[in-house]
């Protein structure tokens, strides 16, 4: 067992929880517990939104598929990256200065209070299989570090997770972000500096391995993560969280700028990891394992430690933050309680659903991931987008823009879920491994159709 990483865990958790009672006294109002009272500036909310966008599918996720697939496992990143600067662009300022408290919040100001209800209940089901897809990281994290798969453990730092959050909320969350970001960050450099350093002509084998197309990565895989993986970045509950507890509009633009610069620089080293595997690591030699976990075991101690640690910083910035929205959109949204209490309350279920099932499933984390999200993003990014657009300029035709929402989302569901069984019923494999991005395209069109494009009042 990894005592070292056990014993700087535990000071690390105490650190996290410390932070939490501290603000569990200043977090009464439902503002300050949901969005940190809308008073950060740049540099808090650009850190946030970068530890945020750096969990198990940034780091564990992306190791796997590069040394899957090669260089082009870089794209998920890369069209993250792309999907913040869009929003910086495009929409930043204009949602911030909405002045909603959650996504679904957006949707009711701009359409109404049924489109509020609709988004929030498929967020709140889909990020249940996203905090669960985190915390089943963690578990790997913690099997890797101590050396045997502890279930015992992964509770009680699932409890952890769960009991901070609950208690400081989005001041703590933000609080605990900008610590988690400086232990990730420092893992993942010092990582990539000794592997590199030590192995003599790496660098010369991984430039030589760089290409932005291969036989397992090619143009359609391009085109249909551009629109769902940039989708959830350009226009997701948690992206567009850091949003809402932004000063004013011009800091949240500024921040989804340079998290968007940061996130670039990030994706390249977390790539240079994945491919100093591929050319130096056997599959037979990992024996399972995940990638990133076993480059973690070559290291020095005190790298593996510090790592260690960046990666269960990664995991759990990323968890905290999916709960308390998930919560707060539960209990805003679908509840109609504008209460730091009834969120705590929702924290603490959606916590205990998501670590029930990560307890008793495992998976690719990307999977679970690309799950979630081939859902989400095509039943909302389009119709979202289109009501910001239209919000004060346009009406919206209610009933079809929430028939956009509602199709998108079930071409999402069935291609995700169902996929095999359409295979099986004769469905071509061209339009069955396309459903998500079929589902954004009517999802567009509907949404288009739903815009009263001479004002009749929204």
């Amino acid at each position: 067992m990894n005592w070292w990483f056990i014993i700087c865990m535990g000071i690390y958790i105490l650190i996290m929880i410390g932070i939490g009672i501290v603000d569990a006294r200043k977090a009464k109002s439902f503002t300050d517990y949901a969005v940190a009272g809308k008073r950060q500036g740049t540099v808090t909310v650009s850190m946030t939104l970068l530890a945020t966008m750096l969990g198990a599918s940034a780091t564990i996720g992306i190791t796997d598929t590069v040394y899957s697939i090669g260089f082009p496992g870089i794209w998920w990143l890369v069209f993250g990256a792309v999907g913040l600067f869009l929003q910086s662009l495009l929409l930043s300022e204009k949602v911030r200065n909405i002045g909603a408290d959650t996504l679904p919040h957006l949707a009711e100001i701009t359409v109404g209070r049924a489109a509020s209800v609709l988004l929030a209940a498929l967020i709140t089901i889909a990020w249940v299989g996203v905090v669960a897809g985190q915390l089943v990281a963690m578990h790997s994290l913690v099997t890797f570090a101590t050396g045997s798969s502890s279930k015992w453990l992964m509770l009680l730092l699932s409890v952890i997770v769960i009991a901070y959050t609950a208690l400081g909320g989005q001041l703590s969350v933000v609080k605990t972000d900008r610590v988690q970001l400086v232990v990730i960050l420092a893992g993942i450099l010092l990582m990539v500096i000794w592997l590199f350093a030590s192995t003599p002509g790496s660098a010369a084998d991984a430039a030589e391995r760089v290409e932005l197309l291969n036989d397992s990565y090619g143009p359609m895989n391009l085109f249909t993560q551009f629109f769902i993986i940039g989708g959830v970045y350009f226009l997701g509950p948690d992206i567009l969280s850091r949003n809402f507890l932004s000063k004013d509009g011009r800091t949240a633009r500024r921040s989804a700028g340079i998290a968007g610069v940061a996130l670039l620089a990030v994706a390249f080293l977390i790539t240079m990891i994945g491919l100093w595997a591929r050319g130096h690591v056997t599959a037979e030699e990992m024996a399972g394992q995940k990638t990133l976990m076993y480059v973690i075991s070559l290291l020095p101690k005190w790298i593996s430690v510090i790592m260690s640690l960046g990666l269960l910083s990664a995991i759990l910035s990323s968890t905290d933050t999916c709960i308390i929205n998930a919560a707060t959109i539960f209990s805003r949204d679908i509840l109609g309680k504008k209460s730091a209490t009834v969120i705590r309350f929702a924290v603490l279920g959606i916590g205990g659903i998501a670590t029930a099932i990560a307890l008793l499933g495992s998976g690719n984390i990307i999977n679970i991931l690309s799950g979630a999200y081939s859902i989400y993003t095509p039943g909302v990014i389009f119709p979202l987008l289109i009501a910001i657009l239209a919000y004060k300029k346009k009406g919206i035709k209610k009933p079809l823009w929430l028939a956009a929402v509602a199709v998108g989302g079930c071409f999402g569901l069935v291609g995700t879920f169902l996929g095999s069984t359409l295979t099986d019923w004769g469905v071509p494999e061209g339009i069955v491994s396309n459903l998500s991005l079929i589902g954004m395209g009517v999802s567009l069109v509907l949404a288009l159709m739903s815009v009263r494009w001479k004002r009749e009042g929204v």
